[in-house]
């Protein structure tokens, strides 16, 4: 089977052949990959950054937002059926640890977790994956438009139930009732995929969302973000230093920027008692001067909060899913208009280059004028 692979350390990637995967245990899922999402983690890996092969392999094959159908599975297996529509989550725990046994992989203590596509394990940019039914969450047949935005999604979904649960804990007002950020300005930093569906998270949840980012209002992403309530702050005319006075103070920040400089200029625009999450991962190595004396002051005197958040548990995939079907039904259509589709062929191109008008840029690997049945009939090598 067809399979795009990289070898950690080294820039480019390309199409190789890998044996077809069959299911090995009574607990065992096999799905053939509908299609897979482009981050930035696969652009990194892909200039030759953070990546790390499997054991004894040179190669890793790369990609971990997938959705797939499943084509077989094995006896013991309830949670999907032949047919259904699922993805595989991305990490797995190191076994050692209390956080990793219990099943959050995402707060590993020893940091020797692997993940899908990304570190220690081949993802999903192929046709075939087989995996364990402990990391699949299925998704309902009216989601399979969006179901490959369950991954990032999860990424968000996590963010901001730290964000606020850390509120709840702290807020006497917010300990009251599950509606405290109902009404409540709220910033999501960067129009990336990531940052739209935080925008769609926060307002799924009542809050006033605003987005901030530096391109034209009549854009793609500020129209999305405008799609689902949010309103638009161009940092050009309104940087990160005078949103408060010029909008007013954000009680929740969602950072998904990646750019070190504004992940710290960000604190200017947080309330008192405020929580800001942050879920980019700033390239380079660049020092960066800051004011940390006026840093310290400000997070200890405004009584505030700032946390980073990375990967998920299968219980935000879950969560996801709940909010993509909640997304649906609130903004008909609108969800959809986040994914752009592309054939592999077109992988190394657009990993190098986003294109422009595209917001989630997401490889198929299946024929759409195939029949459902096409799409989950098995091969001979199975």
């Amino acid at each position: 089977m067809r399979a795009i692979a990289i070898v950690p350390g080294t820039a480019g990637s390309r199409v190789v052949d890998r044996p077809e995967p069959s299911i090995t245990g009574p607990d065992g899922i096999k799905m053939r990959v509908v299609c897979v999402g482009i981050c930035g983690t696969d652009r990194e890996e892909v200039s030759g950054g953070r990546a790390r092969a499997p054991d004894g392999a040179r190669e890793l094959v790369i990609g971990h937002e997938m959705l797939g159908q499943v084509v077989s599975a094995g006896a013991a297996v309830t949670r999907v059926a032949s047919g259904d529509y699922a993805v595989f989550t991305v990490r797995r725990g190191c076994g050692q640890c209390a956080s990793c046994r219990m099943g959050r992989s995402d707060m590993c203590e020893t940091g020797k977790y692997r993940e899908r596509g990304i570190r220690g394990l081949d993802g999903y940019q192929t046709e075939y994956v087989v995996d364990s039914e402990q990391y699949v969450v299925r998704v309902p047949a009216e989601l399979a438009a969006v179901g490959v935005l369950i991954e990032p999604l999860s990424i968000v979904e996590k963010a901001i139930d730290e964000a606020l649960r850390l509120q709840i804990v702290r807020r006497p007002d917010a300990a009251t009732t599950p509606d405290w950020i109902v009404g409540r300005r709220c910033l999501v930093a960067g129009l990336g995929p990531v940052g739209l569906l935080a925008a769609m998270v926060l307002a799924l949840r009542g809050a006033k969302v605003y987005g901030l980012d530096v391109m034209d209002a009549a854009t793609v992403r500020p129209q999305w973000l405008g799609g689902v309530g949010g309103e638009y702050i161009d940092g050009r005319r309104v940087p990160a230093d005078r949103v408060e006075a010029v909008v007013g103070p954000m009680e929740v920040i969602v950072e998904a920027t990646g750019v070190a400089a504004l992940e710290f200029n960000l604190l200017d625009a947080l309330a008192l008692n405020g929580a800001y999450v942050l879920t980019g991962i700033p390239g380079g190595n660049r020092p960066l001067q800051i004011s940390g004396a006026e840093l310290v002051r400000q997070l200890v005197l405004d009584n505030q909060v700032m946390v980073g958040s990375v990967n998920a548990a299968t219980g935000h995939f879950q969560m996801a899913v709940d909010d993509l079907r909640l997304g649906q039904l609130r903004w008909p259509g609108h969800l959809p208009a986040l994914i752009t589709h592309y054939p592999s062929s077109r992988f190394g191109e657009l990993v190098g280059h986003a294109e422009p008008d595209a917001i989630k840029e997401v490889i198929d690997w299946w024929s759409p004028s195939a029949t459902p049945l096409e799409r989950v009939t098995p091969s001979r090598s199975q």
